[in-house]
């Protein structure tokens, strides 16, 4: 008896299934290609119980007639490669032809589909991989594919399938990626009868981009110019440095339509906002790159969201090039007597005009601290002693001075202190936090909520831990589509910009990699208090009464995560430093 055995076709489509159909979304994405490749001006994606009960597509595009509906049944059967020498010039998103049978194979399906100028369409219902019935239906032109039970006879995979509102939330990304690629496609998405969004056709790239981001921040949006080279093209829009954020999710790179990930890519924008952003932080970019077919292969991925660039170095280039460009302020415009014949520039004029910072398109960062103002105390004996307060002991320092207005210079019975003021805070309310963790928690009403503007699926993760943050604090509630709505903060911290605060926050809650409970009251106490000692300004004026509230917490000598507040250099070590060597 022979070994290997040929799979059944039922099989070897469910098998294909595992490669292509990952989750409701993935449905979402093969049929919404197809639809596009059709040459559809309007797509309606339904969907009930994110994505599990019901995924409906329906288009207006070219539609099928009743033997290429069936001939789309059958695996790699497509319209889009004909010889082996069109795999090397794909400009279609779909080309394998695995998708639909792949679908029909974990699902009850019908496709219902007609030509424009056919007098009636067909109906075909599959049931698991089988097909139970073919016949003629009344019909618009263009197709419509309808998946249910999705997994309903492989249930190892559908219990592996999350949430409804998490499956809810990839489907709105994946359509959302797709009305980027193609602005000149309206795009409806119905969510258990109820309308999640309408995106009308757009005229430019730059009108769909700001459909999706909305007033408030399109109008920041910084333009790139088109770029050519070596058989490349690139142009899109970028946001200025102080939306950068740690994960890549607002970052939508478009290749010859398709949606693509690719570190190439991501390093180039990265490269091109250099000197401006924080490490570990990436920008907010829309690019749009056509590149000749033969330049890159699709065909590396399951799911083709990865490509494999034959020549990434010219595409870095031409990336870094346009992103650059985009980001150099215009050139200046010098000033000309209009009355002399020859052409004068006033020369104290000059460094003014022809010296701009690069970074202009930046939020420049503010000064960390300002200059000591003291107070009368400080001003009648800046070295005085730090008294002892609160319900710790404040070690006998004297108060010297402050260095580069970032640390405060202490002298200790031993030696020198340096001082960290930043770190100190952080410690304090951290610790101030976790006095208040049995429901004390004082908090802050915001005089005006915040709104802000989430990812579909960092929507869902946000609402979903709603409890968890509002035990530290933070009151959030749904405003609407991707927008949350933020009413209080506590009330230790006395942060002043709330809206930056909040949205560097989130970044950091949502995007950090971590172990164990992301949401944890612990764990929101640290990140809370890391953040709000962020934006203290040490002063000089204030370092006696922050030891001494440093000096009532439990561990006053270093944060919640072991970075100290105070370093010591005792006089040994200074003495070994200076070659001094007592008699």
């Amino acid at each position: 008896m022979p070994k290997i055995r040929v799979l059944p076709d039922i099989l070897a489509s469910q098998v294909a299934a595992g490669e292509v159909v990952e989750r409701p979304a993935s449905v979402v994405k093969e049929l919404v290609e197809n639809s596009i490749d059709a040459g559809a001006r309007e797509i309606r994606v339904d969907m009930d119980q994110g994505g599990a009960a019901l995924i409906r597509v329906s288009d207006d595009g070219c539609g099928m007639s009743r033997e290429d509906a069936l001939l789309s049944l059958e695996r790699h059967a497509t319209s889009k490669l004909r010889v082996a020498g069109d795999l090397a010039a794909i400009r279609t998103l779909g080309f394998r032809g695995e998708a639909v049978p792949s679908i029909a194979s974990v699902s009850r399906f019908r496709m219902v589909t007609r030509e424009s100028d056919a007098v009636a369409g067909t109906e075909i219902l599959v049931d698991g991989g089988k097909i139970r019935d073919v016949r003629d239906a009344g019909c618009a032109p263009g197709t419509v594919i309808e998946a249910k039970s999705l997994f309903f006879n492989m249930p190892a995979r559908r219990k592996f399938l999350r949430a409804e509102t998490t499956e809810a939330a990839h489907v709105e990304h994946q359509l959302r990626l797709h009305a980027l690629a193609a602005p000149w496609v309206r795009f409806r998405l119905r969510r258990d009868d109820r309308e999640v969004f309408d995106l009308p056709p757009a005229a430019k790239a730059v009108d769909r981009v700001r459909q999706l981001l909305g007033p408030e921040m399109a109008r920041e949006l910084i333009a790139l110019p088109l770029t050519h080279g070596n058989g490349i093209s690139v142009e899109g829009f970028v946001l200025p440095s102080s939306h950068a954020r740690k994960g890549r999710r607002h970052q939508f790179v478009f290749l010859n339509g398709r949606p693509v990930e690719d570190a190439v890519i991501s390093r180039a924008l990265a490269e091109g906002f250099r000197g401006a952003l924080a490490d570990g932080l990436h920008p907010a970019a829309w690019l749009w790159l056509d590149l000749e077919p033969a330049l890159v292969d699709v065909n590396v991925h399951p799911a083709k969201r990865e490509v494999r660039f034959h020549r990434p170095l010219d595409v870095r280039e031409a990336i870094l090039e346009s992103v650059t460009g985009g980001l150099r302020p215009p050139a200046p415009v010098l000033p000309v007597k209009a009355a002399s014949p020859a052409i004068e520039v006033v020369r104290s004029e000059l460094p003014e005009i022809l010296v701009p910072p690069v970074a202009t398109t930046f939020r420049t960062p503010q000064p960390m601290l300002e200059g000591w103002v003291p107070t009368p105390a400080a001003a009648q004996d800046p070295t005085e002693t730090a008294p002892e307060q609160g319900g710790g002991v404040t070690p006998d320092f004297r108060i010297m001075g402050m260095l580069q207005q970032r640390f405060v210079v202490l002298e200790s019975a031993d030696g020198l202190v340096l001082f960290d003021p930043k770190a100190a805070k952080e410690r304090i309310f951290y610790e101030n936090l976790l006095r208040q963790r049995d429901g004390s928690l004082q908090t802050q009403g915001l005089l005006v909520p915040v709104l802000l503007e989430l990812d579909p699926r960092d929507l869902d993760l946000l609402l979903r831990e709603r409890i968890a943050l509002g035990s530290a604090g933070i009151e959030v509630d749904s405003f609407g589509g991707n927008t949350v709505q933020i009413r209080t903060l506590p009330a230790c911290l006395g942060v002043e910009d709330p809206r930056a605060f909040l949205g560097e926050l989130l970044d950091e809650l949502l995007h950090d990699p971590v172990s164990g409970a992301r949401f944890a009251f612990e764990r929101l106490s640290k990140v809370l208090a890391k953040r709000a000692a962020n934006l203290v300004i040490p002063r000089l004026a204030e370092a006696r009464s922050l030891l001494a509230d440093l000096f009532t917490c439990e561990l006053p000598y270093c944060t919640a995560d072991g970075r100290p507040t105070l370093t010591e250099f005792g006089m040994r070590e200074l003495e070994r430093r200076f070659g001094i060597t007592k008699s």
